[in-house]
């Protein structure tokens, strides 16, 4: 294992959720935390948590505040560097691609690939000095790709891909790159995703109502499964990948994530589709 004294992480979308637990359960195992949030009163609440917190104004598709952040951590950590970087910040948008307007298209793969990569880029000097790790938080839908969810899926998959590349280009380095894969948890991104999907429905064409009328409906509702797991087991995988000598490259998270990918591997394509048809069908109509 990898000592925690005096080691510097940063995790981002740190508000709540998988990247708030990871903060705090860092925090609590002696690192030196860079807590990336949105919301001031989100870094208060931090910070008012433990001491090892700090709290940095970060929005992952805004160069003036990558550019703040990295000086931050430059300033924070001196000539030990930064041992971590946990790029958690995500969004979902969710919706029948026939119908998705492209600018939520873009604005998915601008927070959840371009804004990784662009904060990656601006913190690895001071990754390199430390020979620390990026963790990138991906998803099970980075493996498989679901109806519906394809613009989420899309950017995963991406960032699946610069994951690998990334880790292959560092290697000379020591910065090593691991991946998370969670599966579903109780967190709000579920409720953002409902309000985002909400929005964009409303701009649909009539067009969509009649083709997709039923899962519209359901992803409007979207909500946790009943059996979401809790936050803290991803930040405990994550702390894993942290501290091991020799992390895996990849994490996959909670019991539907497992299934998930071990169905990716052994089903041949049209029986997973099938599949994946008969977990994601629509409700009965409402009489």
């Amino acid at each position: 294992m990898v000592s925690s004294l005096d080691r510097a992480v940063l995790v981002t979308g740190a508000s709540r959720g998988i990247g708030r637990a990871c903060a705090l359960d860092l925090a609590r195992r002696g690192f030196q935390v860079f807590a990336g949030v949105r919301d001031e009163a989100d870094g208060r609440a931090l910070a008012a948590a433990s001491p090892a917190i700090t709290p940095l104004p970060l929005d992952v598709t805004k160069p003036n505040d990558i550019a703040a952040a990295a000086d931050a951590v430059d300033a924070g950590t001196a000539d030990r560097g930064l041992w971590g970087l946990v790029n958690n910040a995500g969004m979902v948008v969710g919706g029948p691609l026939e119908y998705l307007p492209l600018p939520a298209l873009r604005e998915q793969f601008e927070v959840n690939v371009i804004g990784q990569l662009a904060l990656t880029q601006a913190l690895l000097p001071d990754l390199r000095r430390a020979r620390g790790r990026i963790v990138n938080m991906s998803s099970v839908s980075g493996r498989v790709s679901s109806a519906f969810s394809g613009a989420y899926s899309a950017s995963k998959f991406a960032l699946e891909a610069l994951s690998d590349a990334l880790r292959r280009e560092l290697r000379p380095s020591g910065v090593d790159v691991v991946v998370i894969q969670p599966g579903a948890f109780r967190t709000d991104i579920w409720a953002t995703a409902r309000d985002r999907a909400r929005r964009l429905s409303g701009g649909l064409p009539a067009a969509a109502r009649r083709h997709y009328g039923q899962v519209l409906d359901a992803i409007d509702d979207v909500r946790a499964p009943d059996g979401a797991g809790d936050p803290g087991q991803v930040a405990r995988v994550v702390a894993r990948a942290l501290t091991r000598r020799r992390p895996r490259t990849r994490y996959v998270v909670g019991a539907d994530a497992r299934l998930g990918v071990l169905a990716s591997v052994l089903l041949p394509d049209r029986v997973l589709d099938a599949v994946l048809a008969f977990r994601n069908r629509a409700p009965p109509a409402k009489r």
